[in-house]
């Protein structure tokens, strides 16, 4: 990958900003201090959203989808499955030379419960790349739940793992993470690793179902 990847995050851009993960991912990383802007189709919807997070004492603004990737940063992808690819190839120019943070898992249910689909291009995170090809994708926050995220008080102790093909867009990720009290970033290799980490998310919701609680991931023995 030959992008340049800038030497900050700077405003952070949330699309799909008003659905329940990416209102909880706006809500924390405002709380640690980063400038957010939340994302929605039509700019009320955003405006409402940021307006009800400023009852929360934290300071976010509310834009539509296209203004928010072109005054943005970076950018995280937070948006349905369903419309993942239409939404990343109609804002392709706006965000050419933006660091991405895809945190879309796609997913199905049945009778049998969650399971994970398999996109054309191998990930969520993989199509974001294919369709974003002046941008750096990065995949993180996939297994953070919207509920834990958007709840009162200090976040539990979860790692995030973080898959990019460009080193030093996942080091900045990272770092972002760590940012965020409670949470620590795990630099966790390649952007094609994104399949299985997206798929894990079937497992954990599996795993609150049976357990009635909202876990998320520990990596042992990390020396950080």
């Amino acid at each position: 990958m030959n992008h340049h990847v800038a030497d900050s995050i700077g405003t952070i851009g949330i699309l799909g900003g008003t659905g329940e993960q990416g209102l909880g991912l706006a809500y924390r990383l405002a709380l640690a201090g980063e400038q957010v802007i939340i994302g929605s189709r039509e700019a009320d919807r955003a405006q409402q959203a940021a307006a009800d997070l400023k009852r929360r004492d934290v300071i976010v603004d509310g834009l539509a989808n296209h203004d928010l990737a072109t005054a943005a940063d970076t950018v995280v992808v937070a948006v349905p499955y369903a419309g993942h690819r239409e939404t990343l190839l109609a804002l392709r120019d706006r965000l050419a030379g933006k660091i991405v943070i895809d945190c879309v898992n796609p997913l199905g249910f049945d009778k049998r419960g969650p399971f994970g689909i398999m996109p054309q291009d191998g990930s969520a995170a993989e199509e974001a790349a294919a369709a974003l090809p002046g941008s750096t994708v990065v995949g993180a926050f996939h297994h953070v739940s919207a509920k834990v995220l958007l709840a009162e008080g200090d976040l539990p102790r979860s790692d995030v793992l973080v898959v990019s093909d460009d080193a030093a867009a996942r080091k900045l990720v990272t770092a972002l993470v760590d940012r965020v009290p409670g949470l620590r970033g795990v630099e966790s290799g390649a952007l094609r690793l994104s399949r299985h980490i997206e798929h894990m998310t079937a497992v954990l919701i599996s795993i609150n179902k049976r357990y009635k609680s909202h876990s998320s991931f520990l990596v042992t023995d990390l020396d950080r």
